[in-house]
């Protein structure tokens, strides 16, 4: 029988040609392999940077500064982290780095969730207002609030210190409306249940809200780490001596006045970005599934 006859079922109803099935699948293959293709060029422009930026690392100076742009270098000069590393204290830098990031994190985290469960299971008066002046914060740009944070250090005495990096931005109004929309999602007949037998309001947060929400945790947990590790701005007001530099500040410094050395640069730019894949890569398990159902929710 010719693949393109039909067939006759009873009920004298015809089917559908042979032919059929077999386009049906080539199309879905076609269609299947043109998505893997788009998204192989997506992710080789999206890591294009991070190639660059690791062939500059391995170049020499004079190969750096030729104009035959070259994505392999002709010798691969390891040594260029070594020197980088010695041509600057990066390992004080890190370590500051990773006490800010470390502290920023957990204090954010606790403050976001335990703000979150006050407006997403606590009913008073200005609830809902109190909310959105929260959330009008989003729309004012850190420029504005920088002079006055500074004041308000030095008044302190934290200006040099760890705290003048950390207590400020403790409270984030995007991770607190995720924190909220997140744990509304918690029933409360859980809460409801664990009051019934005595337990107390932070009891619940600890042993109820916060194992339920991991997803959430590892959101606030990389984004926070993320924006943390990658600041400049703000340490460049709040910290004036070398001693307490973050890596971002660190780098800053690193360029001359009049010669960079792209080398050393992109060197110490690759190593800093390894603390960031190691959190993401702890926590990404959770990472989609919390932004996912932090979504909006009434």
């Amino acid at each position: 029988m010719s693949p393109n006859k039909t067939l006759v079922t009873k009920g004298n109803k015809i089917a559908q040609p042979l032919i059929l099935p077999v386009l049906k699948t080539r199309k879905f293959n076609l269609k299947t392999l043109s998505i893997f293709l788009i998204l192989c060029i997506a992710s080789f422009l999206f890591l294009l940077p991070f190639i660059w930026m690791l062939s500059t690392a391995l170049k020499s100076p004079s190969e750096v500064a030729a104009k035959d742009v070259r994505i392999f270098p002709e010798q691969l000069h390891w040594s260029n982290f070594s020197e980088a590393l010695n041509a600057a204290p990066f390992a004080g830098y890190v370590g500051n780095s990773l006490i800010v990031s470390i502290l920023a994190v957990i204090l954010t985290v606790f403050i976001n969730c335990l703000a979150g469960y006050a407006f997403a299971k606590y009913k008073f008066k200005g609830r809902n207002l109190l909310f959105m002046l929260v959330l009008s914060t989003l729309i004012i740009p850190v420029q504005i609030t920088m002079v006055p944070n500074f004041y308000i250090l030095k008044y302190l005495g934290w200006i040099n210190s760890y705290a003048g990096l950390i207590v400020p931005r403790a409270a984030e109004a995007f991770g607190l409306f995720l924190a909220r929309q997140y744990i509304m999602n918690i029933p409360d007949s859980l809460i409801e249940s664990a009051r019934m037998d005595g337990a107390g309001e932070f009891t619940i947060f600890r042993k109820i809200i916060l194992p339920n929400v991991k997803p959430l945790i590892a959101v606030l947990v990389i984004f926070t780490f993320m924006w943390r590790w990658n600041e400049l701005a703000w340490p460049l007001i709040a910290v004036s001596e070398q001693a307490m530099y973050t890596v971002q500040l660190g780098l800053a410094m690193v360029k001359g006045e009049h010669f960079i050395e792209w080398p050393q640069l992109m060197s110490l730019t690759l190593l800093s970005m390894i603390p960031m894949l190691v959190v993401f890569l702890i926590f990404q398990r959770y990472f989609i599934q919390g932004m996912v159902s932090s979504g909006m929710k009434e």
